[in-house]
């Protein structure tokens, strides 16, 4: 297999041609989009066959493997032995028979949200898009739809911007507990879900040993050729990666996937975006990601990115989810945006494609919040004074919104405005 990124970039199946080369250099003369700065708020999606057990956290799939985890535990008392019910069989569970994308999309758009991202692939394996490098995939098991294409049509159908976030890269290590024990991990009838399953440090960074497997050529290309796939036939307009890409093994596949996607994006007329962690890309090259359910303390010189869970536990829906309200979000995203970075906040709907009503309405409250007036705080270029956020009251003229869900948490002052209270 090859390990330089212009024999990688050579080896894909697609037109690469254009102006970035895969070296960090070249990707020096990306330039972040306007419509990713401006946006300042967008929606993230975490929903999968995790959605099924609805236990824990989105990692159900890793610590059900782990005797002493209360994921095992309940997955003993509720499914049975890992041996007769493994993670595999949840995935006829997860069904999306209720699933309207174009509510989503409304739900989405009334929130505020400018764009949407949905996690296409998390660490399980299982791909939301119509694969032709796995059996494990929408179409073929489970829904029966294609996920992704689905929701990309109804998202831009209202005139937001679609994206996807590619977590494949934990796969190499994700069910590695399941090997440690008996388990359907260790029947090679299901490598091609569960494994390579090798055993790995967490910390991307920690050098290669004998517990600490660096991801070989075999599954580098397939990560890169499955990325490369959903963008050929999707074209987001935004790629996410999460933290274990930052491995440097890793190097010179983002270089090439870089180069690829930067070039197909503009013969496509799409403003792309790419969105790295700890280190993942040279500083210019993409957008970096910085805070994961928190901020950052200082203005940062350009664009970047912080996410959150609307779940104080998980990421991916639970059934005893503790929902933060709507304060707690719109502040944490005036602190993000004064700093000059982009929210994405992120849901978790249930395993057939619903969101909880809970979820619901905090999201329908931040839009009304966001919408109190026909210019939010961030309209335009610029960024909110450094470490200001939205203040537990506002005083805003709103007659238009008397008998609404907001007007319900505001009091009438007798020049016709309101103070909204959050």
């Amino acid at each position: 297999m090859p390990r330089n990124s212009y024999e990688i970039l050579k080896s894909l199946p697609v037109p690469s041609k254009g102006p970035f080369k895969p070296t960090w250099s070249s990707l020096k003369k990306y330039r972040i989009p306007t419509w990713f700065t401006n946006s300042k708020f967008g929606t993230f999606i975490h929903w999968g066959v995790y959605s099924v057990p609805a236990f824990g956290n989105e990692w159900y799939p890793r610590y059900m493997y782990i005797p002493d985890r209360p994921e095992h535990q309940y997955h003993l008392k509720n499914f049975g032995p890992v041996t007769d019910f493994g993670y595999k069989d949840f995935i006829p569970m997860f069904s999306a028979e209720n699933w309207d994308p174009y509510e989503w999309a409304k739900l989405f758009k009334k929130s505020g949200a400018k764009f949407v991202v949905l996690v296409a692939e998390h660490h399980d394996g299982f791909a939301l898009w119509e694969s032709n490098y796995t059996r494990w995939c929408a179409t073929k098991i489970g829904p029966k739809r294609d996920i992704v294409r689905e929701l990309k049509e109804a998202v831009e159908g209202q005139g937001l911007v679609f994206g996807i976030s590619y977590h494949r890269a934990e796969h190499w290590w994700f069910f590695d507990q399941g090997m440690k024990i008996e388990s359907d991990v260790r029947d090679p009838k299901y490598f091609d879900l569960y494994g390579p399953a090798q055993s790995a440090f967490l910390n991307p960074r920690d050098p290669p040993s004998k517990d600490n497997a660096p991801p070989d050529d075999e599954f580098l290309m397939d990560w890169l050729l499955r990325i490369v796939e959903a963008v050929e036939k999707y074209r987001p307009w935004l790629v996410y990666f999460d933290w274990w890409s930052a491995n440097p093994s890793f190097q010179p596949y983002l270089k090439a996937f870089a180069s690829y996607y930067y070039n197909r994006s503009y013969k496509w007329g799409i403003e792309p975006v790419i969105i790295f962690k700890q280190g993942a890309f040279e500083e210019g090259t993409a957008i970096p990601y910085l805070a994961e359910r928190g901020t950052i303390k200082n203005v940062y010189p350009s664009t970047w990115l912080a996410d959150t869970s609307i779940d104080y536990k998980s990421w991916g829906y639970i059934k005893d989810a503790e929902y933060k309200s709507p304060s707690v979000i719109l502040s944490h995203l005036g602190d993000v945006v004064s700093k000059n970075g982009v929210f994405l906040l992120n849901i978790g709907p249930k395993a057939d494609g619903t969101i909880p009503e809970e979820a619901k309405r905090i999201l329908l409250d931040v839009g009304d919040w966001l919408n109190l007036t026909s210019s939010p705080p961030w309209k335009g270029e610029g960024s909110l004074p450094e470490g200001s956020s939205f203040p537990p009251s506002v005083r805003v003229y709103i007659p238009h919104l008397v008998g609404s869900r907001v007007a319900q948490r505001t009091t009438p002052t007798k020049d016709g405005t309101f103070i909204a209270r959050l």
